[in-house]
């Protein structure tokens, strides 16, 4: 969901076309309090501020911008922007965090395909130098080959696509 927050009067307008912009729900706060209220209980990707309430209210403009957590603000002036460039702007915002977003997501997977390529090196080594040991029982040899092949297997499927 988008947060749109402004007291203009072009608002219900300029929420639609973001949404069609966007194909994201869009609320309106007239008031800073508002939004700062709805922050609370709602996820956001986007706050889209007017700069009038922003310099009108800064304390209140703080809590609102504490609240957001991962919402990328936009900050607008309604009063010299047209509903096409607020629309530029908040698309632009919401591609660059979804962008932003992909790429935290591609490095905690690569951190850790690391740390489980890391282990699974391990756990072959010990379990190849095991084998090797002459006197374990031929019953404990197979359930190593077992773990070894598992973990063969597994760090196969780790590999990235080529």
């Amino acid at each position: 969901m988008i947060l749109l927050i402004t007291s203009s009067t072009r608002a219900p307008e300029c929420a639609a076309a973001i949404e069609r912009a966007t194909n994201e729900r869009t609320q309106i706060c007239p008031r800073l309090a508002v939004a700062a209220r709805t922050l609370r209980s709602t996820e956001c990707s986007a706050l889209v501020i007017d700069q009038n309430l922003l310099e009108a209210d800064p304390a209140t403009a703080d809590v609102v911008l504490n609240e957001a957590e991962t919402a990328i603000p936009v900050f607008v002036n309604f009063a010299i922007c047209g509903i096409a460039r607020v629309v530029r702007d908040v698309r632009s915002a919401v591609q660059r965090r979804e962008g932003e977003r992909l790429r935290a997501v591609r490095e905690a997977e690569a951190n850790l395909r690391s740390q489980l390529t890391e282990a699974l090196t391990g756990i072959l080594l010990s379990s190849q130098l095991a084998m090797e040991v002459p006197a374990v029982p031929a019953a404990a040899q197979a359930r190593l080959r077992s773990v070894y092949q598992l973990a063969m297997s597994m760090r196969q499927r780790l590999q990235p696509a080529a």
